[in-house]
């Protein structure tokens, strides 16, 4: 058993109560705790990825408890990819809120920072469906003090909206959970697959009321119509590097349905057959259109990259509902892409509105870098729309090969052309706002003269810089990538390795 695998659990929950009660009062030392104990985690990350290289499923019984009575973590490629993600991401975000000060700007923000990472990193590990509720839970409780980071009226009723709309999930997540336990009696993920591939088929009606179930949860966290609502006025009011953490957020919830809908509602599951196409599909196409919609129609640059982010679940889950290894393949190279995408954008916003003093869309004098500012909004809006020689392009045209063999190709590869030409119209649209007719303007004019000091430094557009690279890399390295991806999508859609590995000692302390 290779205790490395919990550790990406254990080091954020040992480390946020130290920075909330011991640290909370010294700036200096809850930066350097977290730092090193995210640069650590990413170290962990890492490891774990390359251990999952060769394939094979590993997995860790906690308290030495055999599946399915005790609580196991489980490491296959599809979770290590996804900790490695996040690690990588927690990296930029928390070198960014330092650089700029976010951090500072209100009370125990590296901890619930570390406690947010915890419950990323538990949910992708987790191998029980009770222990993603759980892991569900933490995130919401950490993200909402992640939300309200910094006070503001405004701030504090999306977050209640945030909140409303979340609890509500965790709601039906609890009846899902009734429901399933009730039919099956585990809520195991492996030992899941086993019994609903071989229940009766008069019990059918309730396991198929539970996938249902189950969707409406994971649609929750991954912002897909018609329950989208929350993640735009959520992500524009959140402080931009929280925002910009909370990229990994709707994923959460893709990744749930990639698992539990590959795992133990497959496409081979009598129970459920085609049950999720039939939702996600339409789910899908809807919100991709409204993300493109949206980021035409914003008048402020914050709400115009949550929209972004709304279209690109869009894209991403219309692969996903295809739900054949292919496709799911294109799908998490185009979630690797999207997430580092909205990052980039995210933390870019922050650098142009602490210049400007605000998002509005309006022209504006140019600020002090305004030229530099510009490279990059170019860069960063080209890789989320989807234009050469970014990842976003090679993502999108993986995404429409994926669904090539579907009967709903063309209304797939329809949605995904008009939603790209969309969102390129509305991102020129806020780059001209933004940066062009800006030029035409001087202070003089406005009588807004631009102050020295705001001058944005090498150290506080590193980040931006950095996961404006990972799209660079992950356009040179897509060959290597989709081969990964290729072999992780196999292993989820041929669970007996999975089920083998999570199963192996259910015998034990039966005799």
């Amino acid at each position: 058993m290779n205790h490395w695998i919990i550790a990406p659990v254990i080091l954020p929950a040992l480390l946020a109560p130290l920075l909330a009660f011991v640290m909370r009062h010294d700036i200096v030392l809850a930066r350097v705790a977290s730092s090193v104990g995210t640069v650590v985690l990413a170290g962990i990350a890492i490891g774990l990825t390359a251990l999952e290289a060769g394939g094979g499923t590993q997995v860790y019984f906690l308290g030495d408890w055999p599946a399915p009575f005790g609580i196991v973590l489980v490491l296959d490629r599809l979770s290590a990819i996804m900790v490695l993600l996040t690690s990588l991401l927690s990296l930029l975000v928390l070198w960014h809120a330092i650089a700029t000060g976010w951090d500072n700007r209100g009370r125990h923000f590296h901890a619930l920072f570390q406690f947010q990472l915890m419950g990323i990193n538990g949910a992708f590990l987790t191998g029980d469906a009770f222990n993603l509720f759980v892991f569900f839970e933490v995130l919401l409780i950490a993200s909402y003090g992640l939300m309200i980071h910094g006070g503001g009226r405004v701030r504090l009723r999306a977050g209640l909206q945030y909140v409303v709309m979340n609890l509500a999930g965790s709601t039906l997540f609890l009846f899902a959970l009734g429901t399933l336990y009730a039919t099956t009696g585990t809520l195991n993920i492996a030992d899941l697959a086993v019994k609903v591939q071989a229940m009766p088929s008069d019990d059918v009606a309730l396991v198929r009321v539970a996938a249902i179930l189950l969707m409406i949860v994971f649609a929750i966290k991954a912002a897909l119509f018609p329950v989208q609502f929350w993640l735009p006025g959520t992500y524009a009011n959140a402080p931009a590097p929280v925002a910009a953490l909370f990229a990994i957020m709707t994923k959460v919830g893709a990744y749930s349905i990639i698992r539990i809908y590959t795992v133990v509602f497959g496409p081979d599951v009598t129970a459920t057959q085609g049950i999720v196409t039939e939702w996600l599909m339409p789910a899908a196409v809807v919100t991709l259109f409204a993300g493109a919609i949206g980021v035409l129609g914003a008048k402020r640059l914050m709400p115009l990259l949550a929209f972004s982010v709304v279209g690109s679940m869009g894209t991403l889950m219309l692969a996903v509902s295809a739900f054949t290894p292919y496709a799911l393949s294109t799908a998490l190279y185009y979630l690797l892409h999207s997430t580092f995408a909205a990052a980039a954008l995210f933390l870019l916003a922050d650098l142009v509105v602490s210049q400007r003093g605000n998002d509005a869309l309006t022209a504006q004098p140019p600020v002090l870098q305004n030229g530099f500012f510009a490279a990059l909004f170019f860069a960063g809006a080209i890789g989320m729309a989807g234009m050469p020689p970014l990842s976003g392009f090679l993502g999108k045209l993986m995404v429409m090969d994926g669904v090539r063999d579907q009967s709903w190709m063309v209304l797939a590869w329809t949605a995904i052309l008009l939603g790209s030409l969309v969102t390129i119209v509305g991102f020129a649209r806020a780059g001209s706002m933004l940066f062009w007719k800006s030029t035409s303007m001087s202070a003089e004019v406005t009588g807004n003269e631009v102050e020295t000091e705001k001058r944005i430094g090498a150290l506080q557009v590193v980040p931006t810089l950095a996961a404006l690279g990972m799209l660079a890399i992950l356009s040179i390295f897509a060959g290597p990538a989709s081969r990964y991806l290729e072999a992780t999508a196999d292993q989820l859609f041929d669970n007996s390795d999975y089920v083998s590995a999570v199963l192996s000692r259910a015998g034990e302390g039966q005799e």
